[in-house]
């Protein structure tokens, strides 16, 4: 049962569940730096999230030079597989969003590997297309 509440407790806050959803879409492991930066969050933040989603067990990290890079944690439980599964239908024009800047952050990887900081001069050039409102957490691409 502990389990369980871990897991919706985790995920009972909106950066966290944001985080999973770009996990579970990005079907690869991301460095803190392209999660930072693509959803707009600070480094700091990112990582506290990050933290409590591994305690959870819902993700798992390795450690590539001096990048950390995070990804879905295997599971066999078919609760976890369900919630999952679940994360991946939701719809939303942030989550879209989000993963937008995402696959604009990748185009900065080389060999697959991330290669540059958060917050770069490159990354500041490319999301300059992207207009954030509000609190950051609503976005629009401008034409």
């Amino acid at each position: 049962m502990d389990e369980y509440i871990n897991i919706c407790k985790a995920l009972a806050d909106k950066t966290r569940l944001r985080i999973i959803w770009l996990l579970k879409k990005a079907e690869a492991g991301l460095c803190v730096c392209e999660i930072t930066d693509a959803l707009h969050e600070s480094q700091y933040n990112i990582s506290r999230h990050l933290k409590e989603l591994k305690i959870a067990g819902l993700i798992q990290d390795h450690k590539q030079g001096r990048w950390n890079f995070y990804a879905l944690a295997s599971s066999s439980s078919p609760f976890q597989q369900f919630i999952l599964q679940a994360i991946a239908t939701l719809s939303d024009e942030g989550l879209d969003l989000d993963y937008a800047r995402l696959q604009q952050r990748l185009a900065l990887r080389e060999n697959e590997t991330c290669v540059v900081g958060v917050n770069s001069d490159a990354w500041r050039t490319i999301s300059r297309q992207f207009q954030f409102e509000g609190d950051g957490q609503h976005v629009s691409k401008t034409e």
